[in-house]
C-alpha cells in the first residue's frame, strides 16, 4: 500500500500533466505563469512532465567556455540556445529525455539543499524501477559511476519552485558534445538505455517519476490535462493528455 493510499486525506494534491514535446520557450513561459498563480494562491502544486526539442540552456553560473558549439554548429544540428534563470551551468535537453518542472510551495522556511536531495531521490527511485542502480555524488544530480544520468537545476523564490530535473532515458548522448555538461569536463553522461540496453518510453517513465514525486514530497498525485492548469501558454500545447498510459 502506498503512502497516498494510506493517508489520502492528509496529503496536499499535486496535479501532474504530460505535455509531450514542447518548445523550451513555451514551457518556460508556462512555468512563469504557473509560478505566479501558485504564489498568489490561485492554484495548488503541479508537476509538468515533457520532452524538449534539441536545446542547450545556460544557467546563472555558466561561463562562455561551457558552450562548445558555435552558432553555425548549433544551427546545423537544429539546437536552440537559452540563457535561463535557474541555478547551475550548461545542460542539454532533447528527445528521449524526461524533463520535470515542479511548481510547488516549500513554505516560508525552506531548505534548498533538502529540496534538491528530494528531487535526486525521486530520480534514484525512478531509475531503480527501470532496472538501473543510480546514486548521489558530491556534484548535484544522479549518477551511474562517474557518468551523469540526470541533471537538476532549480529556482526558488519566496518558497515557490521553478525549473527542475532532466533524466536521460533514450537521449542522443552525442548532443552533449556541444557543451561542457554542468561545467564538469572530467565527467561523462549516460542514459537509461546506454546503461541497461533497454529503451523505455519517456511517457511511461514520466508516470513512474510522477508517482515517486508524490511519495517523496508527500503529495497526493492527480493527473490533469494541461489546459486545466490555467497557464495560457499551454492552451495550444499538442500531445496533451490527462493520464499516462
Amino acid at each position: 500500500m502506498t503512502l497516498e493510499e494510506q493517508q489520502p486525506s492528509r496529503l496536499d494534491v499535486m496535479a501532474a500533466t504530460w505535455l509531450g514535446r514542447v518548445d523550451y520557450g513555451t514551457a518556460w513561459s508556462a512555468q512563469a505563469e504557473l509560478f505566479s498563480a501558485r504564489r498568489a494562491g490561485a492554484m495548488g502544486d503541479c508537476l509538468l512532465l515533457l520532452e524538449h526539442p534539441p536545446t542547450y540552456t545556460l544557467g546563472r553560473r555558466s561561463s562562455p567556455s561551457d558552450l562548445i558549439y558555435d552558432d553555425a554548429a548549433r544551427a546545423a544540428r537544429s539546437i536552440s540556445l537559452y540563457d535561463v534563470d535557474r541555478g547551475g551551468r550548461a545542460t542539454y535537453h532533447g528527445p528521449g529525455q524526461l524533463v520535470g518542472y515542479p511548481i510547488i510551495s516549500l513554505g516560508e522556511r525552506y531548505d534548498v539543499i533538502a529540496y534538491v536531495r528530494k528531487l535526486e531521490e525521486v530520480l534514484i527511485r525512478t531509475a531503480a524501477d527501470l532496472g538501473l542502480e543510480a546514486r548521489r555524488d558530491r556534484h548535484t544530480g544522479v549518477w551511474v559511476g562517474t557518468d551523469k544520468l540526470a541533471a537538476i537545476g532549480v529556482k526558488i523564490t519566496r518558497g515557490i519552485t521553478m525549473h527542475g530535473f532532466a533524466l536521460n532515458v533514450t537521449t542522443d548522448l552525442d548532443m552533449f558534445a556541444g557543451i561542457v555538461p554542468c561545467g564538469l569536463s572530467d565527467r561523462g553522461v549516460t542514459s537509461v538505455e546506454a546503461a541497461t540496453g533497454c529503451a523505455h518510453s519517456v511517457r511511461a517513465t514520466a508516470g513512474i517519476a510522477a508517482h515517486h514525486a508524490g511519495v517523496v514530497f508527500g503529495r497526493r498525485l492527480v493527473w490533469t490535462a494541461p489546459n486545466e492548469l490555467g497557464a495560457p501558454s499551454l492552451a495550444q500545447t499538442p500531445l496533451s493528455s490527462s493520464s499516462i498510459a
